[in-house]
């Protein structure tokens, strides 16, 4: 199947991370290529790109169509280890990051992942299928408390509970193995009045796969050392896709922009807190409505900018 993957809010990011045609950017979601293509049109021959991904399949994909440029490293990694993954390529900083967070459409799309609850398929969500953790291991293993705070956490499902309870109920008898097994689950976990709002197993899917690949514990810290990672002027983009994504990246720029944390009762700040740039976004960059239209995904994405001082 060919990867397939339309960059969100492309020409936004190309002009949130204000290239320098000779500076050194990373692509920390490389996926099918889409927006480190512009950022390559971008630079001139002294310039280099980064492009890291965990999929080997979007790695391998990604080569195929950057394949005229020659100024680009590939790694097979993950952009929570920026720092590890720059310092192995013995670069000290960088110019700018852009980070397209979430699962990639091509994901979606090729059933046999198991990312979609579309189809019969093994159960996997597995962005790097080098891992051992996969989407079988949790619903069949995970305890039900565990189950249902990771639904209602992560998917912001309101009846994690009953699908939590459902799925402990069910496995006694026979592990879940299939999509199709869960997705029957779910739907019988949730009442009629409550399917109106798209497919009744979008949320619950959605929190399996932010456990299996670790979306977003991490999360917070990867934009610090992504900042940390930068030079002077340098700037980070990223592009979430639901609220705790996009509540982390904000904390995260706030505090790197200097915000008092301390207790506003205290007399004097005691948390250390000290500016090391600027938010170019006060509020989310949001796609067009004509992208919108063109590209459903980009209903939910949100761009925020930050910039190094």
């Amino acid at each position: 199947m060919e990867f397939k993957h339309i960059p969100i809010m492309l020409n936004e990011c190309i002009q949130g991370l204000n290239i320098k045609p000779n500076g050194k950017y990373v692509d920390g979601t490389l996926g099918g290529a889409g927006h480190s293509k512009k950022i390559l049109e971008n630079l001139n021959e002294k310039g280099l790109l980064i492009g890291i991904d965990r999929d080997e399949e979007a790695l391998k994909a990604a080569k195929e169509n950057l394949k005229n440029y020659q100024n680009v490293t590939y790694v097979h990694g993950n952009h929570d280890d920026i720092k590890g993954i720059l310092k192995d390529l013995k670069i000290e900083k960088v110019d700018g990051i852009l980070l397209d967070l979430g699962v990639s459409s091509y994901q979606l799309d090729e059933r046999n992942r198991g990312f979609s609850y579309l189809g019969e398929n093994k159960l996997d969500m597995r962005m790097d299928k080098t891992q051992e953790l996969d989407a079988e291991f949790v619903v069949n293993n995970y305890k039900e408390e565990e189950l249902a705070t990771i639904i209602f956490e992560y998917g912001e499902e309101r009846f994690s509970r009953q699908i939590a309870k459902n799925i402990c109920i069910y496995r006694k008898n026979k592990k879940i193995e299939t999509t199709k097994e869960l997705v029957e689950i779910i739907d019988k976990s949730i009442p009629a009045f409550a399917k109106k709002d798209g497919h009744p197993a979008k949320r619950t899917f959605q929190a399996i796969r932010i456990e299996v690949n670790n979306e977003i514990k991490p999360l917070y810290n990867t934009v610090k050392d992504c900042i940390d990672s930068l030079a002077s002027g340098g700037r980070l983009c990223i592009i979430t896709f639901h609220s705790l994504e996009d509540r982390a990246v904000k904390n995260a720029f706030m505090e790197a922009n200097g915000k008092c944390t301390c207790p506003s009762d205290l007399p004097y700040c005691v948390c250390g807190a000290k500016k090391i740039g600027n938010i170019i976004t006060r509020k989310p960059i949001v796609a067009t409505k004509e992208e919108q239209e063109k590209n459903t995904r980009s209903k939910s994405a949100k761009l925020r900018i930050f910039e190094k001082i």
